[in-house]
């Protein structure tokens, strides 16, 4: 069976869609599940009450095990707002975790936490149960896309449209790049051409934006991030592709736990499992130190083990028809 070769082809039908844009009525819902205002500029002793209370709401909710997320990712396609509401109910600790890790970076917490509220209803309105993951791994990227998006806005002194900050960051990204490849700073010109813009469109997007041009402006409190780190990568991999990988790695690492640590090496290397390369006999027999003929019966083996066991069906739904 080509396992990798399935899962690559499995793994190129992701969803590349990326959040630009908020889901018809998210807000409206996401004002249904949390009550809480938006915190003031500086906390004090009020946003930690705010916050206490948030936290200790959240956590009076049950979390969902993988047959409830297929379940009510059914009941959502079929237009339930019920079972949308519940989907995000249950997964609003996740928001906390993740947005804890970007404290220090100009908002406050409970903002952070809103805005990754944001990005749960996203995840929550475009979830696929048919692709196998868990719900948390395909969240967690939309979660934290939404809170870095927020914090690439909090820096600036003036909050643009999302189109023209889409636009600016183009600006950065090749004002920088044609700056290293001249030697020196690009001429307007240079930049509109790039960009297919005329210098006066270049001229009015950056007296528009106000921002400098570095990806290196530090930004957040301590000034210990870098405008460039919030920039999305148009090359990115797709939250659905690397909801993906993570999942059918923790599952192949899973499966593989039962075989003895020669025979584990021998599958990774035959079938690619850990870099994607699949490897001959002589090549891995070399790498082991063993012969062609040794490498063979580990593999007979080890396969026969996992058939016998059962254990690799798991890693079905990770392959093609």
């Amino acid at each position: 069976m080509q396992f990798q070769s399935s899962v690559s082809l499995w793994l190129d039908a992701a969803d590349d869609d990326r959040a630009t844009s908020h889901e018809p009525g998210l807000a409206d819902l996401l004002a249904g599940i949390e009550e809480q205002p938006r915190a003031v500029a500086d906390p004090g002793e009020a946003d930690a009450d705010a916050l206490g209370a948030y936290l200790r709401e959240i956590g009076r909710g049950a979390l969902l095990t993988k047959e409830q997320e297929v379940e009510l990712a059914k009941q959502i396609e079929a237009g339930s707002d019920a079972a949308r509401r519940r989907m995000t109910e249950a997964n609003l600790r996740l928001v906390v975790s993740i947005a804890k890790k970007y404290q220090g970076r100009g908002m406050p917490l409970l903002d952070l936490i809103q805005e990754g509220n944001v990005g749960l209803m996203r995840a929550v309105a475009k979830f696929d149960h048919r692709r196998g993951f868990k719900f948390s791994t395909y969240a967690t990227w939309w979660i934290r896309q939404a809170v870095l998006r927020a914090i690439g806005d909090q820096a600036r002194t003036i909050r643009l449209p999302i189109h023209i900050g889409d636009q600016t960051n183009k600006l950065v990204r090749v004002s920088d790049r044609l700056r290293d490849s001249l030697g020196r700073q690009p001429t307007d010109d240079e930049i509109g051409e790039e960009l297919g813009l005329t210098t006066l469109e270049v001229q009015a997007l950056r007296q528009t934006s106000r921002d400098t041009v570095s990806l290196e402006t530090p930004i957040g409190e301590e000034g210990d991030t870098e405008l460039g780190h919030l920039i999305e990568d148009a090359n990115a991999e797709s939250p659905a592709n690397a909801a993906l990988r993570t999942d059918l790695k923790d599952q192949v690492d899973d499966v593989l736990r039962g075989l003895e640590s020669r025979e584990r090496r021998v599958i990774q290397l035959r079938f690619g499992l850990t870099d994607g390369h699949q490897r001959a006999l002589d090549e891995v027999a070399r790498r082991l130190g063993t012969s062609r003929e040794t490498v063979r019966q580990l593999e007979r083996g080890a396969l026969e083990k996992l058939r016998r066991t059962g254990r690799a069906t798991k890693l079905r739904p990770y392959a093609s028809n």
